[in-house]
């Protein structure tokens, strides 16, 4: 391994800052060897996580009809798709959701309310149904219900909520070209909130919509800032409907070098190889655990996946362990 290598390790493991220089010769330069890269993330994911990886299953509790005009999303009300929508799921739907994950091997159940705000009843559901999946079963449980008022992320807490999430997908600069409906800082204030009153943060980006370096660069400050606990790093899937404009083809070696650039940046954070994995990282899906300790399975918001037997055979078949919740 040469010293490059061997200096982002040691940056990333003692405190030193991955600067923007380390992320373009990541990104751009000619001289790095791809193998060579993923060993020196996975030296630092290691350090923190051991060979260990979290699955996580995300259930789309309420889908499509949402106010905002997030050009890359297929709920938007201006996107043009045939996508299913529905209101929220019963409670048994949701509750044997937790059942399913819980007993398929997974970490953590993510459920995901489309809409920018939630209504009072659908906050008093969401609490409710929390606290009785956390009464029956170990997983740890993840919400994102977009922009929430301070008293519902304390009323959440008090449910059980483990994490909040809610993606900056992008970075200040760049978010007026994805969407115009809210603002960059209208989502870096929610994570902000949500942070104060002690849930854990998931926030992460989606690449491959037209972003610079430097946008990368920007995120990942601003991520460091708020003490985010999860990264979730999604690949632009340009399914029916969007509206990105710009969007870049994305191969396996770019969404694995960017992977490694959140790993080194962000060394004792869990990094998921999240949406797209499977539409941009194909048969090289596994050199993914490297950098990323976490992943999805059972498919995302709108767009299907693996399955979780065939996840958990993956993480397996590459020496990796699947870690269970306590």
């Amino acid at each position: 391994m040469n010293n490059r290598y061997e200096n982002l390790i040691e940056k990333s493991l003692h405190g030193g800052e991955i600067i923007r220089d380390d992320i373009q010769w990541i990104m751009e330069s000619e001289d790095v060897e791809l193998l060579p890269l993923l060993y020196a993330a996975f030296k630092v994911r290691e350090k923190y996580f051991g060979k260990n990886v979290k699955i996580h299953i995300l259930n789309n509790v309420k889908s499509g009809n949402c106010s905002e005009n997030c050009h890359y999303c297929a709920q938007s009300h201006e996107a043009d798709n045939e996508i299913e929508k529905y209101p929220v799921k019963t409670r048994e739907e949701i509750i044997q959701g937790a059942c399913d994950a819980t007993n398929g091997g997974a970490f953590r159940y993510c459920m995901v309310f489309s809409g920018s705000r939630q209504s009072p009843a659908n906050i008093d559901f969401i609490c409710d149904v929390v606290s009785e999946i956390k009464e029956k079963y170990s997983i740890e449980t993840c919400v994102s219900a977009g922009f929430i008022e301070e008293g519902d992320i304390i009323r959440l807490k008090q449910a059980g909520v483990d994490r909040y999430n809610h993606n900056l997908n992008t970075s200040e600069f760049h978010y007026g070209q994805i969407c115009t409906s809210h603002s960059y800082k209208d989502r870096y204030n929610t994570i902000v909130m949500a942070h104060k009153y002690g849930l854990d943060i998931c926030s992460g980006i989606i690449a491959g919509m037209g972003e610079s370096l430097d946008d990368i660069f920007s995120i990942i400050r601003d991520l460091k800032a708020v003490k985010v606990k999860s990264v979730p790093v999604n690949f632009f899937i340009p399914i029916e409907g969007h509206r990105i404009s710009q969007y870049q083809t994305l191969t396996p070696e770019y969404c694995l070098k960017l992977l490694s650039v959140f790993r080194f940046a962000l060394p004792d954070v869990e990094i998921r190889c999240a949406g797209g994995r499977e539409y941009h990282l194909r048969s090289m899906q596994a050199l993914s655990l490297y950098p990323a300790n976490s992943i999805f399975a059972q498919g995302y918001l709108t767009t299907g996946g693996d399955g979780i037997d065939e996840a958990k055979r993956m993480v397996t078949d590459a020496g990796f362990t699947v870690e269970l919740s306590d």
